[in-house]
């Protein structure tokens, strides 16, 4: 089963690495990582696709949350939320058929960002599956390159934003500035 997981972390040198060094040592694979800062520019937000049971969910909740820089893990499951990936996509489209490779991008509400004699860029921003299916549609023009951003994502409106795996109350060894956690954004 596919698990998306968002934690806030603080914005310093070396806390990717560390969460990177977390997964690898407890054999969890990335599906998907995204990190950015959030409207507090001390922290940043993680997005983490990993696949497997609600028993590999709930360790990677528990070891994100024992790391120190992790100041708040929070899950998806069971929440309604809103997903986005974003790919670009150069693709084989001579004059021939380019009329129907526009056409294509226009119904999937992507953007043509370059054009060359022989090929388009495509960028389309959207779920995993619909990106998943522009790109088969693509393959009979030819996929010269893909590049993919990797899966953000937010809970629908004011709700709660899954289950938090992380007391934000404890005390933890960070820079002076870090936030207390009545600041901390919803995740």
């Amino acid at each position: 089963m596919r698990h998306v997981i968002s934690a806030l972390v603080m914005n310093e040198p070396g806390v990717l690495a560390n969460v990177a060094g977390m997964f690898a040592a407890r054999g969890f694979n990335i599906d998907s990582l995204v990190v950015g800062r959030t409207e507090n520019p001390e922290l940043s937000r993680m997005t983490i696709v990993v696949t497997g049971d609600d028993a590999t969910l709930d360790q990677v909740r528990k070891q994100l949350a024992k790391l120190v820089p992790v100041v708040k893990v929070t899950d998806y499951k069971g929440v309604a939320y809103v997903e986005r990936d974003l790919v670009l996509l150069t693709v084989g489209a001579g004059p021939g058929k380019r009329g129907e490779v526009v056409e294509l991008v226009n119904l999937f509400r992507g953007r043509i960002v370059d054009v060359s004699p022989e090929s388009l860029m495509i960028e389309l921003a959207g779920t995993e599956d619909k990106l998943v299916a522009f790109t088969e549609l693509m393959k009979p023009y030819g996929v010269i390159e893909l590049a993919r951003t990797g899966v953000i994502a937010m809970a629908r409106g004011m709700q709660p934003a899954g289950r938090t795996a992380v007391d934000t109350g404890k005390k933890r060894t960070r820079s002076a500035n870090a936030p207390a956690g009545e600041a901390l954004p919803p995740s």
